[in-house]
């Protein structure tokens, strides 16, 4: 029989589906939360009982330029086993979800795709009871650029109240490429377009196709040939205005304390940079961008490029300690903290101090079967490449013929993340995975090594980390 649920805006349909566990589940797929942001729309901001269940809302990555919820790579059915509601969304992606105009007049002041992420979420406050889901217990998820979004909400008064704890996976708004201006000028240029006014060039995106849209912007990415420009698009402070969504810059706020502190968990997979030749191997980008990376790139955003005496000297500190052009395991190591794991964890510390609820934080080293990324290429080097942990949450189209062993991985990471959701704690105390998880405290960068075997350490990868310690204590000087 056909799940059918009566919502304010009329009947909706659904589908059965089996879990891991061969139990079956009601699925509802492209459910509309708003009106279709088309025509003039296109770069407005979005128009507005049994035993409940706790609610998953997962925002899924791709560098805001690209990605989706569909099935294929984030199916349901491993999460589904421990008896929560999941909810996967789609928001604006690049210039349609991220685009942002000076002139206040045309009412583009950017950051539109996390606009869509606040209706989403108020549309679930709405509704989500009609699914058996608990409005009071709602944890956003996120990885990689969608980790990023997940802090962002946390940072904005916009989505205060409507969610009720957090979890960030190798993502952050302190990573080099989740806060930038686009080069809108450069941008125009590129296309033909010089001299047109922001008047003149929204109208010309507006008159475009969205397929168009995506190719104009993918063919100037392209044409950067950067490594730092593959997230090219992304969200900006803006001007203070009735519907703004950030004001300040993230870390600020964070350092505030004044935003929606909530219960967290934040971490990053131990060989992020993985990626780079990942992504080269599968064509998504020129082999030669990811092969030659220059060091300036990876310094943190905040350094002034006019002092070049500074740079110089930030460079040469990053020279010396990784070795990038003669060791491959030091180029890897090199993006992955540069990239992730360095902002992640000023993230972690900075949202310890000032919360007063737990943080807890980890790094992913699992290096099984089900790697999402290295298993697209059969990867054989070691570490979790960045998304490898998705493969072991989601199911995905490369995930056939699961073997026992897989089917432990999935059961280790959905019961952390799903305790986390249904209890405030990944670890409660009658939890059958013979680990405490310790939040950090006073200071203390405790974290969970999610492997083989969990375990509990302590300031992951500390002679790494010192050097960025004195990378931002140069720049702070300065």
């Amino acid at each position: 029989m056909t799940p059918v649920v009566q919502l304010a805006e009329g009947k909706i349909s659904g589908g059965t589906k089996t879990d891991l566990n061969g139990e079956k589940f009601h699925s509802f797929l492209c459910i509309p939360y708003g009106k279709a942001p088309v025509g003039e729309l296109r770069f407005k901001l979005p128009s507005e009982e049994t035993k409940l269940k706790p609610v998953m809302v997962f925002i899924h990555g791709g560098g805001f330029v690209m990605g989706s919820h569909e099935t294929m790579t984030y199916g349901p059915e491993y999460l589904m086993t421990e008896d929560i509601v999941l909810v996967t969304i789609t928001y604006r992606l690049g210039l349609l979800g991220f685009l942002s105009l000076k002139d206040e007049s045309l009412e583009v002041p950017g950051n539109a795709g996390l606009k869509d992420q606040v209706l989403a979420l108020k549309w679930i406050q709405r509704n989500i009871k009609n699914f058996n889901g608990d409005t009071n217990n709602v944890t956003i998820v996120g990885a990689s650029a969608g980790g990023a979004c997940v802090e962002y909400l946390l940072l904005s008064p916009s989505a205060k109240d409507l969610f009720h704890k957090a979890i960030i996976q190798s993502g952050s708004t302190l990573n080099p490429w989740a806060l930038k201006d686009f080069p809108l000028s450069e941008f125009a240029k590129f296309h033909g377009k010089a001299g047109m006014t922001e008047k003149e060039l929204l109208k010309s995106l507006r008159d475009t196709s969205v397929r168009e849209v995506y190719d104009q912007q993918n063919d100037f990415i392209k044409s950067k040939k950067l490594f730092a420009d593959l997230c090219l698009i992304s969200p900006v402070v803006e001007k203070p205005n009735p519907t703004a969504f950030l004001t300040e810059k993230p870390i600020d706020i964070i350092h505030s304390g004044k935003y929606n502190n909530v219960p967290l968990i934040i971490g990053y997979n131990d060989g992020e940079g993985l990626f780079a030749d990942i992504l080269a191997k599968l064509k998504m980008c020129d082999a030669r961008v990811m092969a030659d990376i220059p060091l300036e790139q990876m310094l943190p955003y905040q350094t002034n490029f006019t002092d070049t005496q500074q740079v110089k000297r930030l460079i040469d500190k990053l020279r010396n300690f990784y070795r990038p052009e003669t060791d491959p395991i030091g180029r890897i190591n090199l993006i992955t903290d540069a990239y992730f794991a360095v902002g992640v964890k000023i993230s972690a510390k900075n949202h310890a101090q000032v919360s007063k609820y737990p943080v807890y934080f980890y790094r992913f080293t699992l290096n099984e079967g089900l790697n999402l990324m290295k298993k697209m290429i059969n990867d054989k080097r070691p570490g979790a490449c960045h998304s490898d942990e998705l493969g072991y949450l989601f199911k995905n189209a490369l995930a056939i013929d699961l073997k026992d062993e897989d089917k432990h991985w999935i059961k280790q990471l959905v019961t952390l993340w799903t305790n986390f959701a249904k209890f405030c704690n990944p670890t409660p105390s009658d939890n059958n995975l013979n680990i405490e998880w310790k939040p950090i405290q006073n200071g203390k960068l405790n974290f969970l090594d999610i492997g083989k075997e969990l375990k509990m350490d302590v300031n992951p990868e500390p002679d790494r980390m010192s050097i960025w310690d004195d990378i931002y204590q140069c720049i702070n000087n300065k």
